[in-house]
C-alpha cells in the first residue's frame, strides 16, 4: 500500500492537491493510504494564562477539523478512504516529521504559486518541507 501525506491548511491550493490526488488515484499501481494533516500554529502569550492544556488542545482540534472539512468532502465524494490528523507546531517541521513517522512514500501538497522572488524572500511551507523531508514531494499548482 502506498502511503501519501496530504497537508491541508484550508486554502484553495491545498484543496487543489486533494482534488488532484482524488482524480489520479487510479493511476497508482497500489492502493493508496491517504493521510490528511492539518497543522495548527501554537497559541502564545497571554492566551495560555486563561486556558488550560485541555482547552488549548480542544481549540486546535476544532480549528484543524474545520480546515480539513473540504478535503474530507472531496475524498468522501471520490469514495477514497483516508486517515486525518491535526498537529501543532511549525507546519513544515510537523509535516516532515509526520511523513517520517508514518513511513509515507510521498507528500502531495498545494503550492501557492508565488513568484520566485517572493518565495525566496518570504519562504514557503512547501519549500521548507522539500528541504526538511527525505520523502518525495509532489507540488500541485
Amino acid at each position: 500500500m502506498l502511503k501519501v501525506l496530504v497537508p491541508v491548511d484550508g486554502s484553495e491550493a491545498a484543496l487543489r492537491a486533494v482534488r488532484h490526488l482524488a482524480k489520479k488515484a487510479s493511476w497508482y499501481r497500489e492502493p493508496l493510504e491517504i493521510h490528511l494533516l492539518n497543522v495548527q500554529y501554537p497559541l502564545h502569550g497571554d492566551v495560555r494564562v486563561f486556558l488550560d492544556d485541555e482547552q488549548v488542545q480542544n481549540f486546535h482540534n476544532e480549528e484543524g477539523l474545520k480546515a480539513l472539512e473540504a478535503a474530507r468532502a472531496v475524498l468522501d465524494a471520490a469514495a477514497l478512504r483516508y486517515l486525518f490528523h491535526v498537529g501543532v507546531g511549525d507546519p513544515a517541521a510537523v509535516i516532515a516529521e509526520y511523513a517520517r513517522e508514518k513511513g509515507c512514500d510521498q507528500i502531495a501538497m498545494g503550492s501557492q504559486g508565488r513568484s520566485a522572488l517572493a518565495g525566496l524572500l518570504m519562504g514557503s511551507v512547501a519549500t521548507k518541507v522539500i528541504h526538511l523531508s527525505d520523502t518525495p514531494v509532489l507540488l500541485v499548482r
